[in-house]
């Protein structure tokens, strides 16, 4: 590499500037400090997606008022002695409806409001009271205004008891808040010091960790730039998962920079020069993982779902901040005070490869065809577990196993209503249409609990009017069957039926209807950036393949652990789900495959790099794995520990993909990066570095071609230094 490329440039510039480029970062993060509080307030909640429910929704939200959320259930359970029927407690029940009227951002469907008997309880000794929100805001509140109505019936029928109940609260662990993001933050922070302090055993450990925090503070300040330049909705989820990532991207990058520096430094060169190697071998690593991961994260856009745009648009900043801050501020730290940082040297620096990973990496080429088989033995079956993924909403059930919001579920089953009621389906009619034919005709319909029209004037609006329909089973899983198509058929014409279950079906079924097309586009971008970057036809195709296949494992996992229920309910005392939240797997797929591309390129560029010096595939193999088992390993380490803390969490749709990024970093950086990924390369040989002239002509670099002579699997390993 010459001195004149942009890349020589860029070192030579930050190593005479790194006070320059110390204090640019610095404004950067105190800018960054000031406005992380205010992210979470421009972050928009709910999604956009061109779908009969969605404009049904928007539709109910413009004349209504009413959010596309699922009601809060109110469950009464009358004293002994007394009914609905009873005289006098009909007017009674009345005073919750009255009472509501104090609380704006409410309205309600009830007994005592409709005289629906599908409102009542087996026997008649109990009653349910729907509570509807006017907002999202008003959405995470209602628990409250639920307990208020609650007291207000104890009061007026004495003996009376009450639970509070809905698919919000129950999947919120019965509390609205759950951990923040910066929770997350310190926690995954705590856990990548632990593991960088094994790692490098000196005050070392910090520069990777500080480096992830400015580049955890510069992501959050570009969401929140996002949020003023874009159309597409960045929903608060977004913010999880650029903290998640952002962190682990940022450590990993770090990681493999700072062990480079260690290296040459080892090979006794001198501060200055140590740093610019390391970033002319590693930087080229990060730059080329950075802009992979990127445009990988970037493909989720090509998804017709805000939310997964959203995560998609960001997604182009979390690897690219990661590697500027890597290529920039890291070798500035190190070329002001690296040595000053190696204090105290509890473990020697190694210039040659870890005598572990060299000899694991051997035994690996020695016995290429069994670590194959064993390999493909792991990741095979666990994919072929995933193609039964039942991706629906997961049953009530299954959403908590203790708390007021789970007593009043139980209260509810024991009062003979079926958990459909939790999913209400709101039917908006047209002017002209007669709200009760309607609600009459509709709840002869098969799975329908009832159909309730209410006089009140709040449920009819400039001629309009709103019917809900109370399925048997919950809207949106699996065993509500063909509940939305009938009530799709059953409807008047111009009628339109919406509610946040049903709004939910029609998000998964244009998330993968779309997912053929984000594969091919992820699958394409990547193939094409590793061909360029590894100069290869052969490495890329099957980085791709094993990322792929990688992926599925993962999703197998979480089909063993959630739907399956093999581990859940030793772990989190949950029922087993059923089903997989419609949201994960599409997310699973574009942040593995963007995390899983950071490893791979690691592993295969520093086996790029000993292939061109040595022209010997399986010395390319031992060598690459030899510099970098250990750090690939502590990378994924890292990273496992952020996601088990976050699995924590009260919400289970983030439970479920904390475990499943979990489960994928571990088998990628195990079965795949440490077993089939140099298994492969040692049995493929001489054509793991073929690249054709034409394609090497598309892609503007050198074909380069490997030196005459046989390149078997018997190439004798370069010597690996202790």
């Amino acid at each position: 590499m010459t001195g004149h490329t942009l890349t020589e440039r860029l070192i030579n510039w930050v190593v005479r500037h790194r006070l320059l480029v110390g204090l640019g970062w610095l404004g950067i993060t105190v800018v960054g400090l000031l406005v992380a509080p205010q992210v979470s307030d421009r972050l928009q909640s709910g999604l956009t997606v061109d779908s009969p429910a969605y404009h049904a929704n928007q539709q109910i939200g413009r004349q209504y008022g009413l959010a596309a959320a699922n009601p809060g259930v109110l469950v009464l359970n009358l004293p002994a002695g007394k009914t609905v029927d009873t005289p006098g407690v009909r007017q009674k029940l009345a005073t919750v409806d009255s009472a509501l009227q104090t609380a704006p951002g409410y309205r309600d469907l009830s007994f005592a409001s409709t005289g629906n008997r599908g409102l009542v309880g087996t026997g008649g000794h109990s009653t349910i009271v729907l509570v509807y929100p006017d907002s999202e805001l008003h959405t995470d509140s209602a628990a409250a205004v639920l307990t208020k109505l609650g007291a207000t019936a104890q009061q007026a029928i004495p003996g009376t008891t009450a639970h509070v109940t809905g698919i919000s609260a129950l999947s919120s662990g019965g509390s609205a808040q759950g951990s923040g993001v910066f929770t997350e933050i310190l926690i995954g922070a705590g856990a990548a010091l632990l593991v960088l302090a094994w790692v490098f055993g000196s005050v070392l450990a910090f520069v990777p960790l500080l480096t992830g925090i400015v580049s955890l503070l510069t992501m959050q300040l570009a969401v929140y730039g996002l949020t003023y330049v874009t159309n597409i909705a960045i929903n608060p989820a977004t913010q999880f998962i650029v903290a998640l990532l952002g962190l682990g991207m940022s450590i990993d990058y770090g990681l493999l920079v700072v062990n480079r520096w260690r290296e040459e430094r080892a090979r006794g060169l001198d501060n200055a020069e140590a740093v610019r190697e390391s970033l002319r071998r590693a930087g080229h690593a990060v730059a080329f993982s950075g802009i992979t991961a990127s445009l990988g994260l970037f493909a989720l856009i090509v998804v017709p779902v805000s939310l997964v745009q959203g995560i998609g648009l960001a997604g182009l900043f979390i690897p690219a901040t990661a590697t500027l801050v890597s290529l920039t501020l890291l070798p500035a730290l190190l070329a002001w005070a690296g040595p000053r940082l190696e204090w105290p040297r509890k473990r020697k620096i190694q210039a040659g490869a870890s005598r572990f990973w060299a000899g694991w990496a051997r035994w690996v080429v020695r016995r290429r065809v069994v670590a194959t088989i064993v390999g493909l033995a792991v990741l095979v079956p666990l994919t072929v577990v995933a193609l039964g993924v039942n991706v629906a909403q997961p049953q009530a059930t299954s959403l908590s196993s203790s708390g007021p919001a789970y007593e009043g579920l139980v209260a509810l089953q024991h009062d003979g209503f079926p958990t459909g009621v939790l999913t209400s389906v709101p039917v908006w009619l047209p002017a002209g249409v007669d709200q009760q034919s309607t609600a009459t005709s509709l709840a002869d319909g098969s799975g329908v609990q009832a159909a309730v029209a209410s006089a009140d004037p709040s449920w009819h609006v400039g001629g309009s009017s709103i019917v809900m329909v109370l399925p048997v089973h919950e809207a949106g899983t699996t065993s509500a069957g063909s509940l939305v198509a009938d009530l799709r058929a059953a409807v008047p014409p111009g009628a339109m039926i919406g509610g946040e279950q049903v709004q939910s079906a029609d998000v998964t079924a244009a998330m993968y209807g779309a997912f053929p097309l984000l594969l091919a586009v992820v699958a394409l971008v990547t193939f094409l950036l590793m061909a360029r970057g590894l100069r290869s036809f052969l490495l890329p195709l099957k980085a791709v393949l094993l990322n792929i296949l990688s992926v599925g494992a993962s999703i197998g996992v979480l089909v063993l652990m959630w739907q399956w229920g093999w581990v859940v309910p030793a772990i989190w005392q949950l029922p087993t789900t059923g089903a997989i939240s419609s949201w994960v797997p599409m997310l699973l797929f574009g942040l593995l495959f963007g995390v899983s591309m950071d490893y791979e390129v690691f592993v295969l560029s520093r086996m790029r790099e000993n292939y061109d010096r040595t022209h010997s595939t399986d010395a390319a193999v031992v060598e690459g794995i030899g510099h970098t088992g250990r750090m690939v390993t502590s990378a994924a380490l890292i990273l496992f520990c952020a996601l088990v803390s976050l699995s924590s969490a009260p919400d289970l749709t983030v439970k479920m993909i904390s475990t499943g990024m979990a489960a994928g970093v571990l088998l990628d950086a195990t079965v795949v990066r440490m077993l089939l990924v140099p298994a492969l390369v040692s049995l493929f040989g001489r054509a793991n570095w073929w690249l054709p002239n034409w394609a090497a002509r598309l892609l503007r670099v050198p074909s380069r071609p490997p030196v005459s002579g046989q390149d078997t699997a018997d190439d004798r390993p370069a010597p690996v230094h202790a």
